[in-house]
């Protein structure tokens, strides 16, 4: 196996009896984005010359030392949307086009504290709003898995990347399925904490009651060991939750014998692609025969989470990019003559079409005369959706379901219908309106090759329970240690 193809544990064991080194694995990513990078277009900016440079310095302090961090010398990549001090950081939006940061979000200085290695930052949504990664300025992302379908969306570019070997993690964004949709479309594991659990400081917002930043990787241990390192408290964000945050890699056990599993009947709908329905089943049996007791639960509440959600996050989308408008922040237009016509000019030069349609479905739903007819019942609407939730998890440990309702689709397929679009997050949009914990790692292919995810979900701050029933169905299968094939050199 390239080294590129290789887990975080599997090279830090590596790296600890000296077989390899940092450079080594720097080489070996390099040598793929090379090679594929025209193809998947998963990166807006690559920074070797930096990673030779952080890789070459992990190597020394390897070789002085015989018990150092998981994530030390591992190569990793950011999406577009983490700040990062004198690295552009695009959001992938023309607005923000040459934006260079004066200084770093949190979480990238969590791991830059670790050691590890950074070798570009990703494509993908315009300001994280999309379902398909079709609306980047800089163009989309092809899946690793069938170049002519999409890596699902707003974090494609980091899903396809970890896919395909261009680097060993990545981190996304979640503000209604954004790193677990694209993780069960591009055969990847992807964690949405629990709201507050790890910092926003330094992300561009789209929807700050909803936004949460995870971890992309190539199985559930490597997930731990980067929550480990992403999750905490930090004074600098409002909304961070200042409790105590477990060692997730200890809930790393295959034993889940008379864990209460719970699968909602409304996640078995008409419209979920029959392959994807036998793939999830088998994998309930699976855990089933590990030893779990699975019960049918409802959520009566579920189908209004696609119009809750988007009420909601186009509301709050409206708002935090009202600041983009050529003076405060972002691209300005030098041909106007008066305040007005520059802004009009500046932001529709700088916003994509997706954006744009969500700032309008957002400032309407904020308008006088419209605010309770709309934001207002939105708002009490999640609230009985987080009961849902709150009601089941009185009596079971999780709850499990498919991720998306299909695999992934052709390019194009989606993009004339925005509500067949927005329906393809389904299942996961309810999980961030309740602020809730949840996982999509890998559970089955297509007939035709595709990745298929399995979610699980659980309470809140409660995580361990996440990566213990992840774990364990990874221990019983082998679908996350497939890669694409054709991408070997």
């Amino acid at each position: 196996m390239e080294l590129c193809d290789a887990t975080i544990h599997e090279l830090h064991d590596q790296l600890k009896k000296r077989e390899i080194r940092s450079v080594d694995i720097v080489d070996s990513i390099f040598k793929r984005i090379h090679q594929i990078e025209p193809r998947i277009h998963a990166f807006i900016t690559l920074t070797e010359e930096r990673a030779r440079k952080e890789a070459a310095l992990a190597d020394q302090k390897i070789k002085n030392e015989t018990d150092f961090h998981p994530l030390l010398g591992i190569p990793i990549a950011l999406k577009d949307i983490f700040l990062t001090e004198g690295l552009r950081t695009t959001c992938c939006s023309k607005i923000l086009d040459n934006y260079i940061p004066p200084y770093t979000a949190t979480t990238a200085k969590n791991l830059e504290g670790c050691g590890t290695v950074l070798v570009g930052k990703l494509n993908m949504d315009e300001f994280a709003m999309g379902s398909s990664n079709e609306n980047s300025c800089f163009g989309v992302v092809r899946n690793p898995w069938n170049e002519d379908c999409v890596p699902g969306g707003s974090s494609g570019g980091s899903s396809a990347a970890v896919a395909a070997g261009q680097c060993i993690a990545a981190t996304g964004t979640d503000t209604g399925g954004s790193i677990r949709q694209p993780a069960s479309l591009c055969g990847t594991v992807g964690i949405k904490p629990t709201y507050g659990r790890v910092s926003r400081y330094g992300v561009i917002a789209f929807a700050s009651s909803l936004d949460q930043v995870g971890p992309i990787t190539k199985d559930v241990t490597d997930a731990a060991i980067m929550m480990n390192a992403l999750a905490g408290y930090d004074p600098k964000d409002s909304t961070s939750l200042n409790a105590p945050v477990p060692d997730y890699t200890k809930a790393l056990l295959p034993d889940i014998k008379g864990w209460r599993i719970a699968v909602p009947k409304e996640y078995f709908m008409e419209g979920l692609d029959p392959e994807v329905e036998k793939a999830v089943k088998k994998s309930v049996q699976t855990l089933e025969g590990l030893g779990a007791v699975v019960g049918e639960v409802s959520l009566p509440h579920s189908e209004y989470g696609i119009p809750t959600y988007y009420i909601l996050a186009t509301a709050e989308a409206s708002s935090n990019l009202a600041r983009y408008d050529g003076v405060r922040y972002g691209h300005r237009n030098r041909d106007s003559q008066e305040l007005l016509s520059m802004y009009q000019k500046s932001r529709t030069e700088g916003f994509g079409p997706e954006v744009k349609r969500r700032i309008m479905l957002g400032t309407y739903v904020l308008s006088a005369g419209y605010y309770d007819a709309y934001y207002l019942k939105a708002q009490k609407v999640r609230t009985l959706i987080r009961r849902d939730f709150e009601e089941i998890f009185k009596n079971y440990d999780v709850i499990v379901g498919p991720t998306s309702p299909t695999a992934a689709w052709r390019f194009g397929e989606k993009t004339d219908d925005p509500l067949k679009m927005y329906l393809s997050d389904i299942f996961t949009v309810n999980v961030n309106l309740a602020g809730l914990p949840g996982m999509s790692l890998p559970c089955g292919f297509t007939n035709s090759g595709l990745p298929i995810g399995l979610q699980v979900i659980a309470p809140y701050l409660q995580e361990e329970k996440i990566f213990r029933v992840g774990y364990a169905y990874e221990h019983a299968t082998e679908w996350h240690r497939k890669r694409p094939s054709h991408l070997k050199m």
